[in-house]
């Protein structure tokens, strides 16, 4: 029995990009094409559906019921094809890519992902540092991504690791040279990373007058990973997210002086596009990273 013919290819990607960005423009800008051309594309396939795959409103589209049915597929298939083209190129399932931020590097990962390849060992992790927001994973050569902010990446699976809550943390020997017995003892005391608005915000949560921060002093470091450093060699005080410095407040290295910690909006996410979730070697790091998470971050907020 001869099977039905398959809709153009140019139309399925102009309804994946559409669809993924619920936009005909930023489509249009993906694919290098005019909103014209995807309108015409998608019209086409809709014609050879036979009902309407997006509600088309003033400002934005979003897929219809019939169009919410046939993204997934098409997404998927897009992916396999991907991932087909990018393996026949030499692109190997024992080799996975991750790029992250530097913070999470440094201060979980490289603590435990021996324990991957104790139980993975046919899968090499190679870990690229960087905070860019990747707009297109296979061009970067890049698996997945563990990036921060609020998870609203348009065309990616996006999961919370947690949030980069704050609070204050110094080492038991700053505390005994210093008296800090409530919030404003701070003030006046080195700080790593003082320009960071955290600060500001932390002790104006605590009712405290932050106009002082302007003459704030101590070493402008950038990186949470590296005020933590500064924070333990007992140079400074820092701001420093007690999930990632779970370890160190437990054995004591680390003191946190004060109950109140900040609630922060953003998070840290594992994200990918759509379809990889069915990748081998993804699936198993994703599990791998969650269960890790779990028995090392007892505290951490999702």
């Amino acid at each position: 029995m001869a099977l039905d013919p398959l809709p153009p290819l140019t139309a399925l990607r102009a309804f994946d990009a559409a669809a993924r960005h619920n936009s005909f423009t930023k489509a249009a800008e993906e694919l290098n094409m005019s909103q014209a051309a995807i309108s015409y594309q998608i019209r086409q396939l809709e014609d050879r559906f036979g009902e309407p795959l997006f509600i088309r409103n003033a400002r934005q589209v979003i897929l219809s019921e019939a169009g919410a049915r046939l993204a997934p597929s098409v997404t998927e298939a897009f992916e396999i094809i991907r991932r087909g083209f990018a393996e026949a190129k030499g692109q190997r399932d024992d080799l996975l890519t991750i790029t992250m931020v530097q913070t999470f590097a440094s201060s979980w990962l490289a603590r435990y992902i021996g324990g991957f390849h104790i139980n993975n060992g046919d899968v090499a992790v190679k870990v690229d540092i960087s905070s860019n927001v990747i707009l297109d994973f296979h061009s970067s050569g890049m698996d997945i991504a563990i990036r921060s902010g609020h998870g609203d990446w348009p065309g990616l699976v996006a999961k919370k690791l947690f949030h980069f809550d704050y609070t204050v943390m110094a080492a038991p020997c700053f505390i005994e040279e210093n008296t800090i017995e409530k919030p404003e003892d701070i003030m006046g005391l080195p700080m790593a990373s003082p320009h960071d608005p955290w600060w500001r915000i932390w002790l104006e949560q605590q009712g405290i007058d932050a106009k002082g921060m302007a003459q704030a002093r101590g070493p402008v470091l950038d990186v949470q990973y590296i005020n933590g450093i500064a924070a333990l060699s007992g140079h400074a005080l820092a701001l420093l997210t007690p999930a990632l410095f779970y370890p160190e407040l437990t054995n004591g290295s680390l003191v946190q002086p004060f109950d109140y910690v900040h609630r922060e909006e953003k998070a840290l996410w594992l994200c990918y596009p759509k379809g990889r979730e069915n990748w081998p070697k993804v699936r198993r790091f994703e599990e791998w990273l969650f269960a890790k998470l779990d028995e090392t971050m007892p505290n951490r907020r999702i």
